[in-house]
């Protein structure tokens, strides 16, 4: 992969220690992260980036926390970090790291003997947008990330022509692989997620804002 993938990669706190460079696939399952993503709050047609939280909740949160703030603002922004950088379910709008190979096409493994059927069925699936970018009608996948919107699953084909920056296919749980979507390059979706210091600039800047009106 990209150097600047494994850089962003490791800026968003995961582990690229055992990356090798031998192949997209050992790559991508030797990377591993003790914390889920955030995307970057943007602009839209309801609500202007500026105005929206940058993670859900958490201005409730915040307000609970302003009396650490007032006596140690290095533990109030501890607590932030605690909260909201970790391997946590609660629903803050998240995304998760997988790395988990599904094989539906390759004979003698689990996901052969679930997923097959299925797959050879042209009325249940339809993989015509990987197809029309790897030419590989029976690639073996990696799902990279799961999230709760929609497409809720993304992966990476291993037949991708760019194995340094893959492009990233999104399917949802209720549509699985019978509606695929192009979600655009590794890289660049890796840059819609903030850094841990990325959150807490945002922060620092609402609270210096709200302190000097």
């Amino acid at each position: 992969m990209k150097t600047s993938i494994l850089k962003r990669i490791k800026e968003l706190g995961g582990n690229i220690n055992h990356v090798t460079g031998k192949s997209l696939q050992e790559d991508i399952l030797s990377i591993t992260f003790n914390t889920v993503l955030y995307q970057k709050t943007t602009d839209t047609p309801w609500g202007n980036a500026d105005t929206e939280e940058p993670i859900y909740g958490i201005g409730e949160f915040i307000e609970q926390q302003l009396t650490v703030f007032e006596t140690d603002k290095d533990a109030f922004y501890h607590e932030i970090i605690k909260k909201y950088y970790c391997l946590t379910e609660e629903g803050f709008g998240q995304t998760f790291w997988v790395g988990q190979l599904f094989t539906p096409f390759r004979e003698g493994t689990p996901d052969f003997e679930e997923w097959n059927g299925d797959f050879m069925d042209d009325e249940m699936i339809n993989l015509d947008e990987i197809v029309k970018l790897t030419k590989n009608p029976k690639p073996d996948f990696i799902l990279l990330f799961y999230d709760y919107g929609c497409p809720d699953h993304l992966y990476i084909s291993l037949s991708d022509p760019n194995p340094d920056n893959p492009t990233l296919f999104g399917t949802d749980h209720e549509t699985f692989f019978s509606e695929i979507s192009n979600e655009g390059t590794l890289e660049d979706y890796l840059n819609t997620f903030m850094t841990k210091e990325e959150l807490l600039s945002i922060v620092k800047n609402k609270l210096e804002h709200s302190k000097n009106k």
